[in-house]
């Protein structure tokens, strides 16, 4: 429509019947003269808005589930993120109070050895087929660490250092077949050499062919001249089998050695041997055998026969059971005999 004078005294006109109309709807209430008007439009218009209405719900509930599924994903983050923390941080808690104990451990078996140590951690592992059965540590030249000194644990023996670098070192462990090391017996001093067998025990053959050894009997280091590759006295472990007699020169027995190879993680390097040789000193106490309880059992009297006599008969002045004697009263068969 053109903007003219004749459109605007129309739109005016308008305005004023729509506001008169509006007047009359609410001061005629339920009686106002256009009700009928209404109730009409709505019967028309009415499916008309039904459809409108059904068509865009569920866009609008869509649009709603899209923003409330955001603010969802954010919570579910945000509740995520506070439990992968609160795992970390019992996971570091428990892995903080297992190292403490390890590190415990290392320094009482340090400690009863009189060694002097330079504490690392195992950062690295060798592949167990194929190349040697080796760690790395994090201590190095650096460190005072040397080449062919001995690695222990709180356990026993580790192995010994191999290659040395700057900042880290290599050991070669215990268990690696081109591993040897001179062992003595605990009580009977009887020396022998251990080599390793990777998973398996390692294998101790003694230098006395007719040497007594059981199971149980366990094994320390002999000790290297100036102490090198091996110090004296260090844990090495417990005998598991032995070879039976023979003919030949040594005799051979397999030891299950303390030191778990596979589960490695703090460890201590001998950078300055004991004065004298612990011998057997560092390893532990030896378990007291549980007491074995006796039961003695005491048979009863044969029966009819009274403990107090050869029958049931009572002895001259002893008084019968039940019946206590008051004080200053006579005994029953005097009583008797006045009686007489």
């Amino acid at each position: 429509m053109r903007d003219t004078r004749e459109s605007r005294l129309l739109l005016v006109l308008l305005i004023a019947i729509a506001f008169a109309l509006i007047t009359v709807d609410i001061r005629g209430g339920e009686e106002s003269p256009v009700d009928g008007a209404r109730q009409a439009a709505a019967a028309v218009f009415g499916p008309v808005e039904n459809g409108v209405a059904a068509a865009v719900d569920p866009v609008g509930n869509a649009i709603g589930a899209v923003r409330d599924s955001g603010e969802r994903h954010d919570r579910i983050a945000t509740l995520e993120r506070e439990n992968a923390a609160l795992k970390a941080k019992l996971g570091s808690d428990d892995r903080n109070r297992s190292r403490v104990r390890e590190l415990d451990s290392l320094l009482k078996t340090a400690g009863a050895g009189q060694y002097g140590i330079k504490g690392a951690e195992v950062i690295a592992i060798g592949a167990a087929q194929g190349f040697s059965w080796t760690v790395t540590i994090d201590a190095g030249a650096n460190d005072g660490i040397e080449r062919d000194m001995t690695v222990l644990n709180g356990s026993g023996l580790v192995g010994r250092v191999t290659t040395v670098g700057p900042s880290t070192a290599t050991v070669l462990l215990a268990n690696d077949p081109d591993f040897t090391v001179g062992t003595r017996m605990e009580n009977s001093d009887e020396l022998g050499f251990a080599t390793g067998q990777g998973n398996g025990p390692l294998l101790v053959q003694l230098l006395n062919g007719k040497a007594k050894v059981k199971t149980g009997d366990r094994l320390v280091t002999f000790g290297s001249q100036a102490n090198k590759p091996f110090v004296a006295g260090v844990p090495v472990g417990e005998v598991v089998r032995v070879d039976p007699l023979g003919g030949g020169l040594t005799r051979n027995v397999y030891v299950r050695p303390y030191v778990g190879f596979s589960k490695l993680d703090i460890v201590g390097v001998v950078v300055q041997a004991p004065r004298t040789n612990p011998r057997d000193t560092v390893l532990p106490p030896k378990p007291k055998p549980a007491p074995t309880v006796t039961v003695t059992v005491t048979p009863p009297p044969p029966q009819g026969e009274s403990p107090q006599g050869e029958s049931g008969t009572q002895q001259p002045g002893q008084q019968q059971p039940g019946r206590e004697q008051q004080p200053g009263q006579r005994p029953e068969n005097e009583q008797q005999g006045d009686q007489t």
